[in-house]
């Protein structure tokens, strides 16, 4: 029997407890342009910049919401003038396209399905996620989006290769 209580079934605590689940999680690339799309139309488009995928569990809330923002906007990935990255996006374009991506948090443990319980319910994931937006411009970025539960197309230019994941 699963009880669900506020959104949270007796699995999702189970998970916390095995240790799987963390805070915000986020796969960061630098880029030298990237853009989603939705149905063929570009809905989000940066130049050099940060392309983020962003996926929330069940325990994030607007504290660890921000302290992915000040992370990501001080993130030191960018080269300086003498080819150390000693530079954030804040000291260059400013610009970050963030990406909504519940996968995330897959479970691939077991079996061939991955399991997405680790994943926040969409009501409550899509407002962290849009205050993640707010929360970079309102540090100065610019910042495009895609499209939250739509089937997204992102093609990027990976600079570097530089990609990391961060998690608050």
């Amino acid at each position: 029997m699963v009880v669900v209580k506020c959104g949270v079934t007796q699995r999702d605590v189970s998970s916390f407890r095995r240790g799987i689940v963390a805070n915000v999680r986020s796969v960061v690339q630098r880029v030298s342009r990237a853009n989603v799309r939705v149905d063929g139309e570009i809905v989000g488009e940066i130049g050099e910049g940060l392309a983020v995928l962003v996926g929330v569990t069940h325990e994030d809330n607007a504290e660890s919401v921000s302290k992915m923002a000040r992370k990501l906007w001080n993130l030191r990935l960018f080269s300086d003038s003498e080819g150390a990255m000693n530079l954030s996006v804040s000291e260059g374009s400013g610009q970050i396209l963030v990406i909504s991506q519940f996968t995330l948090y897959a479970d691939t443990r077991k079996g061939r399905r991955p399991s997405y319980l680790g994943a926040a319910r969409p009501d409550v994931a899509e407002p962290l996620i849009d205050q993640l937006v707010d929360e970079l411009r309102g540090l100065g970025a610019t910042v495009e989006t895609g499209r939250f539960r739509a089937d997204m197309a992102v093609d990027l230019v990976n600079d570097g290769p530089v990609t990391l994941i961060v998690e608050t």
